[in-house]
């Protein structure tokens, strides 16, 4: 495990059994307790000469304990059949083109799971192994990694199930018995059948977004946007649906300062958070715009979207930009305001959730001015 550009290991640092001082090694100050993963170094004896604070924590043995002990003792693995890792692997009599063993699920005394990859240290290709680096990591985040996939994908399954079952079945009923139904009845189930695939979609974007949200692939393409001018477009179009103008108060603070970031997903952001405050809260809706306060690092403008509903519960407020939150029983698939905070992380801004002035949920977020590399270049 040597690091790049330099002749140290981590080895080097961790020979001292209180390892207590600090290493002069590739960078000074570098001590194994500094690694977030467990980290497990053997000598050409097979003697454990490193074991650092996480490894400590993930097998619940103290260092003090397993240096100078065999790396067999010292961490007892075996695989699911029961075998013993060590003895199966034989890192030193082993074939000698081996130099190490990918990432796998061990066991531990007592049943509990780990991560296990290591390294076969060499001086030369084919020489005997002077060192063992062992590195060890919980397997907490890689269950709540595949509870959170099941979880989506069981939301995805419900919420498809719904609008396909009506799909299919209005249009099987047209196919069947076109002749029997008025020009009136036919225009309702068409406009049913075109409202639950516009569902669909809406879902599948979803999808797409929270996938390159979670990869980090989110595109963000900037161009100039009217953000108040955005605001008033998405009210007028719940006037135009049948909500009453009187429902929503838009307040521009002006002057704003020019704004660069991607219309669409702009567009994405506010209609959620009025799509929010319209289903789940009451009352008025209001909506501000204005130059982000002074305190703000950098330049940009800030929105807030509030109502005069219930609010959310102070206990529920750190949950409300993780997935499948929902502040209520009135359908959606706990994804959207999950989306929203990403879109927003990726222009740079933020966003924040709070208790309104009357009562209801507060949502403000903040975005950079953010203008395009090519305009501040030169």
């Amino acid at each position: 495990m040597r690091y790049a550009g330099t002749s140290g290991s981590v080895a080097e640092g961790c020979s001292s059994p209180a390892y207590g001082g600090r290493t002069a090694g590739p960078w000074p100050g570098l001590h194994p307790d500094d690694l977030p993963d467990g980290l497990v170094v053997a000598d050409a004896a097979g003697r454990v000469v490193c074991f650092n604070a996480a490894a400590a924590r993930i097998t619940a043995t103290r260092p003090a304990e397993a240096l100078g002990r065999s790396l067999e003792r010292a961490l007892p693995l075996e695989d699911q059949d029961g075998r013993r890792w060590w003895a199966l692997t034989d890192p030193y009599g082993g074939l000698a083109t081996r130099s190490g063993q990918p990432e796998r699920n061990l066991l531990l005394p007592g049943g509990r799971e780990v991560l296990v990859s290591a390294r076969y240290v060499r001086e030369r290709p084919g020489g005997p192994v002077q060192r063992v680096v062992v590195q060890l990591r919980g397997t907490e985040a890689r269950r709540r990694a595949e509870r959170s996939h099941a979880e989506l994908i069981a939301t995805v399954a419900h919420e498809l199930r719904s609008p396909l079952t009506s799909v299919k079945g209005f249009t099987a009923t047209l196919l069947a018995k076109w002749e029997r139904f008025t020009d009136d009845q036919k225009r309702l189930m068409l406009e049913t059948v075109d409202a639950d695939a516009d569902r669909v979609t809406r879902l599948i974007a979803e999808l797409l977004d929270i996938s390159r949200i979670d990869s980090g692939r989110l595109e963000v393409r900037r161009q100039p946007v009217d953000i108040a001018a955005a605001v008033r477009r998405h009210v007028a179009s719940y006037t135009r649906a049948g909500l009453a103008p009187g429902r929503f108060v838009v307040k521009v603070r002006e002057p704003l300062p020019e704004l660069w970031a991607d219309p669409d997903k702009i567009d994405q952001v506010l209609g959620n958070l009025l799509e929010n405050a319209v289903r789940h809260g009451e009352g008025t809706v209001t909506i501000e715009v204005s130059a982000a306060s002074p305190q703000a690092r950098t330049e940009g403008t800030a929105v807030t979207v509030s109502d005069e509903g219930p609010g959310i519960p102070d206990e529920s407020m750190p949950r409300v930009f993780t997935r499948f939150w929902r502040g209520s029983k009135r359908g959606g698939t706990g994804l959207g305001l999950y989306i929203v905070k990403g879109i927003i992380d990726a222009h740079g801004g933020t966003i924040t959730v709070g208790r309104a002035a009357r009562g209801g949920a507060q949502f403000r977020f903040t975005l950079p001015v953010g203008a395009p590399a090519f305009l501040t270049q030169g």
